[in-house]
Parts: C-alpha cells; structure tokens; sequence
C-alpha cells in the first residue's frame, strides 16, 4: 500500500531524510518514532505529497506520489502536528468544506459529516466555534477531517498531541477500529501508546532508518533482551547476588534495592532461570516474593538505539 524506496529531501546544505526505505502492506498499521528533528514530519509529508522529494521515488494505493499527487490525495487521510483550521468557522462549516473539496456528493455530505462528529466525539457540537476550542477538541475536528473521505491510508502525525488521559484511550481505540479497515502510520512521542497499538515500528534518527520490524523484534535489538526480576530474602550474611550467579542457567546477575528485607535481583540468561533459582532458594531456605519476567520496553530500545548512533 506504501513503498518508499531511497526517499531523500534536502533544504540547502542540510539533508533531512537520507535515503528512507521502506514498505507499508494494506492493513498495516506501524509506529513511525524518532527524536525531534529526526525526519519524521518531513517523510509524511513527502508521502502524503506535501512536500516533493529531492531523491527517490514513494508510490502509495498504487499512485506514484510524484507523478500522480492528486490521485495520492484521494486516497490518503493526512492530521499534521498543527490540524489544519479556519479558527472563524464553525466545525459544520469547516467539515462541510472540507466535505465538498474532497469531492463528497452534496447528498451525502450532511451523513457523512454526522458519522464522522460521532466517531470523534463531536456530536452536537455542529456550532462551536473552532477558535474557541481547547487544543484536545482541535485535535478531534483534526482526525474528523482526515477521515472523512473514508481514505484507504490514514497518516497521524501525533494525533493524541494535547489529549487528557481519557481522551487518548479514546482516540486509541478509534485508531485501532480504524487500522481494521485501513492501512495506517501513526508517528508520536508517547512510546506507551506506540506499544498498545502498533505491531511494527520504524525508528528514524538523523534522516536514516535505524531499526525497522515487529515490535518484539525492535525492542529486542535495543533493549538488551528479555530479563527477570527476582526478590529474595535469605539469611544474614547471604550475598544473594554472588550465589545466583554462580549458578549455570545465570549470565549475569544486577543486585537492586532493598524492600521489607527482600532483596531485588535483575538476572539475565540464556534461558528461564526461575526453576533453577527456585531449586537454590528451597535449598538454603530463601524466601520468595517475586520472580517476574521483564521484556524490554520500546523506551528502553529507542534510548539505547538513538543514543548509539549519536
């Protein structure tokens, strides 16, 4: 649905995106993340069509976005950073213009735009005005007026930017219904929401494309792999740590703090070490209050990842 092959932009001596590769099927929906000034924005724009490239070629629904940018436009819904609105008009009014110069037939725009207040949370609220609004219900008409086309590829660019907590669950779950019928590329800082909701993530830094795959796999790569928190208490003297690692199913053993005389272990190992551990604490009398397995967060990659190609 999108291919992006060797996408380069330039402005002057500076190059914002450096040869960006990559490919999105239909139904797909992937977290675009990277520092500020990463080459986020401008890639989308570029997609979307905003913005032409200085090299490279991008084809979207099967529409090369250079050579056949209105066809592109058709088909993609597009909410920049900064939603695009006249603060003087009303939402009815500007989901009506909207409406007609996406060529919605005039008989089914009233519909149309009904269907798309109420997915957004926007019902009854045909008459406020859009300057009046609070940069969370800007965010709303935002998403309203890239939808309401019923586009086949949705392009967000922080779209949960300026939402309270109950909002962003909200707008959560109205991607997720939305990634059931469309192709999707979502791009945030809020990596938690990345998580719940993408199954891919493509992570640029400095213009390039750093990491690229499911979100097991990137968060694998960079966040040092899976590993066990254990807390122990055993009897004075013990130093758990050093007993733990001297075990064969142990690579290397991290002592944590102190909670109600347990102490915190961060264990890594080749495999499950928590039978093995088990078997040594039944043996000298430990007691046990946790043994959980931790896989590593995307926060944890982006920062390892980011921080190694700075």
């Amino acid at each position: 649905m999108i291919s992006a092959q060797n996408l380069t932009r330039r402005f002057g001596g500076f190059t914002a995106v450096n040869d960006v590769s990559f490919e999105v099927g239909k139904g797909e929906i992937i977290g675009f993340i990277g520092p500020n000034g990463a080459g986020k924005t401008t890639t989308m724009r570029i997609l979307t069509g905003f913005l032409p490239a200085s090299e490279g070629r991008a084809m979207v629904a099967g529409h090369d976005v250079f050579e056949d940018s209105m066809s592109v436009r058709k088909k993609v819904g597009y909410l920049p950073e900064t939603p695009p609105l006249y603060p003087e008009l009303s939402i009815g009014v500007y989901l009506k213009f909207i409406a007609e110069i996406r060529g919605i037939p005039s008989s089914k725009r009233t519909t149309r735009i009904g269907e798309v207040m109420e997915l957004v949370g926007l019902s009854g609220w045909e008459n406020r005005i859009l300057g009046s609004l609070s940069k969370g219900y800007r965010q709303r008409v935002g998403l309203a007026q890239a939808v309401i086309h019923d586009p086949e590829v949705l392009v967000l660019d922080e779209p949960a930017s300026g939402l309270d907590p109950t909002q962003v669950v909200g707008i959560r779950e109205f991607i997720v219904d939305l990634a059931s019928r469309r192709t999707v590329i979502l791009s945030t800082h809020i990596l938690p929401e990345v998580e719940r909701i993408c199954p891919r993530v493509v992570m640029i830094n400095q213009g390039k494309i750093v990491a690229d795959g499911s979100l097991d796999e990137v968060c694998s790569k960079g966040g040092g792999g899976v590993r066990y928190r254990i807390a122990l208490k055993g009897s004075e003297g013990d130093n758990l740590a050093v007993l733990v690692s001297d075990l064969g199913a142990v690579d290397t053993v991290t002592p944590g703090g102190h909670t109600e005389g347990f102490q915190e272990l961060i264990v890594h190992a080749p495999g499950d070490p928590r039978t093995a551990i088990a078997g040594l604490a039944t043996q000298n009398g430990w007691q046990i209050k946790a043994m959980e397995k931790v896989s590593p967060s995307l926060e944890e990659a982006f920062l390892k990842i980011v921080g190694r190609e700075r």
